[in-house]
């Protein structure tokens, strides 16, 4: 077995290298007989320092290293980025200045420029700094300032810079992975769908087994709601490497906008058996299903998703609306008081537990319940429209109409108050007064009709309000 990774023995005598230079060291600093420390060793003891956070230390080793070795580059470089760590940002630029003088070739060195330029809130200087060497260097060194200066114009918040500088540098350094990573946020964050595809579409022409690039030409396709197109990309990805998870996340969401939900529980389910389970994926399948109307595999997996996200209020709203439409009433309510345990303040959750109450005969329980979601929500015509039905269902007639008449006063005259109080009326005995309320509701908004008879459906055993609704109907 060859493995590339250091042997006990090796990490050992390494550790115990480290282990002398820093006894070296010590002995130095204390003025005892030492061995000679060479600029390497030097370099090694200042990063053991600096990556244990011991920065006085770091800081001492490299003031004597710089007296022992005045001409290393590397060294004022190492120095440079302990005081910008320690805010010293004047002394850094000093610094970098005279290392320069000794070695303009080292990338590093603009690099700790652009730092103390962000630090100083210097973002143009940083910037031109940065545009000047990516002409002059090349390799692997232009792609690391190409990245930098896209960090830069991310800082500055000039975020069409930032998706200008990523192509730039896929132009030049196509299979890139950090870039690929980056322009995939850039893209959907400025909406440059249609450059990303051409882009991404040359890149593949070159490179046809770039996964990071069919994904990208993906999620720009799934941008421009493309889902077809977005769907052939996600599978090359998926071909190149079968355990891309994120390429079967978006194919599943790509399917369920082209309402193919077979497909998308498809493709979920292979991003479970190759990633850790998520919330949104068992929520995801648990909507395929409930648009499939297969109502116990829906729950099951809202079921699954709340094990994983107990505090999510909402997925107990999905688990007890996939009971109503079963008509489980009892089930819901189990489900709905969980949900207003978490989130007390929701107005739509009183307002479907009433629902859920009313179903049952249980009057009071639901007047209750509409009568938190309109304290919660004063200014909701849903929540007064429900408690006013609620009031009507439990032959609270009179009372419902003192109530349509306070949800006026609150939140003015909506179409469907006016249809309610037309059968109000009707039902307490005014009913010439209702049918002149219904005539003028029919004038204004004839398509709300039907809320009315939601409302109470025997209405339309009346035959005043069925001609008169007819009569609206042929003039329409």
């Amino acid at each position: 077995m060859n493995h590339d990774f250091p042997s006990f023995n090796e990490f050992n005598e390494d550790f115990e290298d480290l282990r002398d230079l820093l006894q070296q060291f010590e002995n130095l600093k204390e003025g005892r007989s030492h061995a000679f420390l060479d600029e390497d060793s030097f370099e090694q003891i200042i990063d053991y320092y600096d990556e244990h956070d011991e920065l006085n230390n770091a800081l001492q080793a490299v003031e004597i290293a710089i007296e022992q070795f005045p001409f290393s580059s590397a060294l004022l470089l190492k120095k440079s980025a302990l005081l910008i760590e320690t805010k010293k940002y004047r002394e850094a630029l000093a610094l970098l200045e005279k290392a320069a003088l000794l070695d303009s070739n080292d990338i590093n060195l603009y690099i700790l420029k652009t730092d103390v330029y962000l630090a100083m809130n210097q973002h143009e200087k940083a910037a031109a700094l940065l545009e000047e060497q990516i002409r002059i260097f090349d390799g692997e060194d232009r792609t690391d300032l190409l990245l930098e200066l896209a960090d830069v114009y991310d800082d500055w918040e000039e975020f069409e810079k930032v998706f200008d500088c990523l192509k730039l540098l896929l132009e030049y350094d196509p299979n890139n992975e950090e870039a690929l990573h980056k322009i995939c946020f850039w893209t959907e964050f400025t909406g440059r769908n249609e450059e990303s595809i051409r882009l991404h579409t040359n890149i593949i022409n070159e490179h046809p087994y770039n996964q990071l690039a069919w994904f990208n030409l993906g999620t720009a396709y799934q941008g421009l709601k493309l889902y077809e197109k977005a769907i052939d990309a996600y599978q090359y990805a998926v071909v190149i490497d079968e355990k891309f998870d994120y390429a079967y996340r978006n194919m599943g969401d790509a399917y369920i906008h082209l309402r193919k939900y077979n497909e998308a529980i498809e493709v979920l389910q292979k991003h479970l058996e190759i990633a850790k389970p998520e919330d949104v994926i068992y929520e995801a399948i648990g909507h395929c299903y409930e648009k499939m109307r297969k109502f116990t595999q829906a729950r099951y997996y809202y079921r699954k998703a709340s094990h994983l996200s107990p505090h999510d209020d909402k997925l107990y709203l999905k688990i007890a609306k996939a009971y109503m439409t079963e008509e489980s009433w009892e089930n819901a309510i189990k489900s709905l008081q969980s949900a207003l345990r978490i989130n007390k303040n929701s107005a739509e959750y009183n307002i479907t537990l009433g629902q859920c109450y009313l179903q049952l005969g249980m009057d009071k329980e639901a007047l209750v319940q509409f009568l938190s979601a309109v304290r919660l929500r004063p200014n909701s015509a849903q929540a007064w429209k429900e408690f006013i039905r609620g009031l009507y269902a439990a032959g609270h007639v009179e009372e419902a109409l003192t109530q349509l008449e306070a949800a006026e006063a609150k939140i003015g005259r909506k179409p469907v108050f006016l249809f309610y109080k037309a059968a109000l009326l009707i039902a307490i005995g005014k009913t010439k007064e209702g049918l002149l309320q219904l005539e003028t509701a029919l004038q204004l908004h004839p398509r709300q009709v039907k809320k009315m008879v939601e409302l109470d459906p025997s209405i339309l055993q009346h035959t005043a309000v069925v001609e008169l609704i007819a009569r609206y109907r042929r003039k329409r």
